[in-house]
């Protein structure tokens, strides 16, 4: 049964366009950023950095598996942009108090060009989301094209540390386009962190010549990956070869990933 407290905020949207939009996870928000709509948006993650002004324009109303649902419910959306299982209870309680839902779940390139157009779908806005998609194919191309020929490093992505858990499937994508090998890319199509867990041996068996690491929102510590038994002769820790990516720009399936981040990641593979 319907909470009373929720009764009262039922608000179905009968309006297309949607005019009041909350997203709660960043890329939604960076995506809305870019193709102009960002006056629609009236709430958003915490987590959302992209673009700076974002943490001073928006009322922030989550964190990732968490929401302040009466806040959200309170600025009367006509449709929330959410991501993952991992924000299923969210959705479900929204979904009863009768608002409008969308669940992304990519975990590729190829989804995250696809949450891009769905967005300007959602928004009425196919057009300009098409030409930011078709945008960012380009730039993906040009930047393969630009690593063919040259030596491909051998890369371990890391994406936390205890246990260590290896790159999700866009990473693992990018890590190719850039002009390296990633190691484990078989994990690629693991959604799940728990199905990309790794034995610290696996690694320094796999010899990178990379490690590039992204703990998360938690800073990287080069010295304790240094440090760990049996690591000293991997390419990578002899030749000083770990480089943090911050989290913002490749652990979020969006925008960000697609340029930042994998500027980075050629930066770090050039290095």
């Amino acid at each position: 049964m319907t909470s009373p407290l929720l009764i009262g905020h039922m608000r179905p949207m009968h309006q297309f366009p949607p005019r009041r939009i909350v997203c709660l996870t960043e890329e939604t928000v960076e995506t809305m950023y870019l193709l102009g709509e960002q006056d629609r948006i009236v709430g958003v993650s915490g987590y959302a950095v992209r673009p700076a002004r974002v943490r001073r324009e928006k009322p922030r109303v989550s964190a990732f598996i968490s929401a302040d649902v009466p806040k959200i419910l309170a600025l009367e959306p006509d449709l929330v942009l959410t991501f993952s299982d991992l924000q299923a209870e969210i959705v479900a309680e929204l979904i009863r108090a009768g608002i409008a839902v969308h669940a992304f779940n990519q975990r590729d390139i190829a989804g995250i060009l696809a949450m891009i157009r769905t967005v300007g779908a959602l928004i009425g806005a196919p057009a300009p989301a098409d030409r930011l998609a078709a945008q960012y194919e380009q730039r993906l191309a040009a930047v393969a094209a630009a690593a063919r020929g040259k030596p491909r490093p051998r890369v371990y992505f890391e994406e936390w540390d205890d246990p260590l858990i290896g790159g999700i499937g866009w990473v693992s994508e990018l890590i190719e386009i850039a002009g390296g090998e990633d190691v484990f890319a078989s994990l690629r199509v693991c959604k799940a962190a728990k199905d990309r867990i790794l034995d610290p041996d696996a690694v320094r068996a796999a010899a990178p010549d990379v490690i590039l690491a992204s703990w998360c929102g938690k800073k990287v510590v080069a010295e304790k990956i240094r440090q760990r038994p049996g690591w000293s002769n991997i390419p990578a820790v002899r030749d000083n070869r770990i480089v943090e990516i911050k989290s913002p720009l490749i652990l979020q399936p969006g925008p960000a990933a697609l340029t930042d981040g994998l500027d980075a990641i050629v930066a770090a593979l050039r290095s």
